[in-house]
């Protein structure tokens, strides 16, 4: 089992950045940790994946060459650096986990099995 809690959310003008962070209860380097965002309305969306076996980064074309995924194993945390953003970046952004070999499409957010409360995070034109 798996507890995924985020931090970092906030309101930022369009230009701006913000860093999120998810915490993880157990030890994440057995798994694939991502982010998803979800606007009023919308559904739930991939944003960013990382495997920890292999260190590869997966990202939505949405926001490539703004945001950047990284983690920390010591800290069993792992981070989502948004830089430049945009005012449609503004949704609820959820961390989520699932077991590194896990079958499924990791850009769904159906292949995952954890998720945190999620944090809200406002970009103002």
């Amino acid at each position: 089992q798996v507890q995924l809690v985020e931090s970092g959310g906030g309101l930022v003008q369009a230009g701006g950045s913000l860093r999120l962070s998810c915490a993880a209860s157990g030890r994440i380097s057995s798994y694939t940790m991502g982010w998803f965002r979800q606007a009023p309305g919308k559904e739930r969306d991939f944003v960013a994946a990382i495997m920890w076996n292999s260190g590869r980064t997966n990202y939505a074309d949405a926001v490539k060459g703004r945001f950047t995924i990284s983690g920390e194993n010591a800290k069993n945390t792992v981070y989502l650096q948004m830089n430049s953003l945009k005012p449609e970046d503004t949704a609820v952004y959820y961390c989520a986990a699932r077991w590194q070999y896990s079958s499924g499409n990791l850009y769904r957010a159906d292949a995952y099995d954890y998720w945190g409360q999620g944090t809200q995070v406002t970009v103002s034109s």
